[in-house]
């Protein structure tokens, strides 16, 4: 599995201490930045760039980071195929995989530390999809997706 991760300005720190956490769990990810604490970056370009890699196959799954996470999982949701969730507690991160596929992991640096969100990144990877009942449901928010849900 190879996770995209991406960050606006607001969450740099937090983006760094995933991305050394990935490392040390030896998870395979691709860094769309930013790259400094100096450099600026709209949250909806996070959103973008990470998704777009999802979108194309080259990553599985993401992990976009913004000030409170609200604005990344807006802007992620807009994007074909991308089912993005703003988590900050463990119930949902491992609930939001379980029962809604989502393939994206959107967190705010201004809401959760940095322990925290490394357990939410380790549920959110960890925990597959159950389909069954969960499928036709995930199957309604893609026709929703493509406006065909009547």
């Amino acid at each position: 599995m190879k996770v995209a991760i991406a960050c606006d300005h607001a969450a740099f720190r937090l983006k760094e201490a995933i991305r050394a956490h990935l490392e040390e769990q030896g998870v395979s990810y691709r860094d769309f930045g930013i790259y400094d604490a100096g450099e600026k970056r709209d949250y909806p370009y996070a959103s973008l760039y990470a998704c777009r890699a999802i979108q194309s196959g080259e990553c599985e799954l993401g992990i976009v980071l913004c000030g409170t996470g609200v604005g990344v999982s807006m802007a992620a949701n807009k994007m074909p195929g991308i089912r993005a969730a703003c988590c900050g507690d463990s119930f949902s991160a491992q609930y939001t995989r379980a029962h809604n596929n989502a393939n994206v992991l959107c967190m705010g640096e201004r809401v959760i530390g940095e322990g925290l969100a490394c357990q939410l990144v380790d549920l959110f990877l960890a925990t597959p999809f159950e389909g069954g009942r969960h499928a036709r449901r995930v199957a309604q928010i893609e026709a929703l997706e493509k406006g065909e849900l009547e």
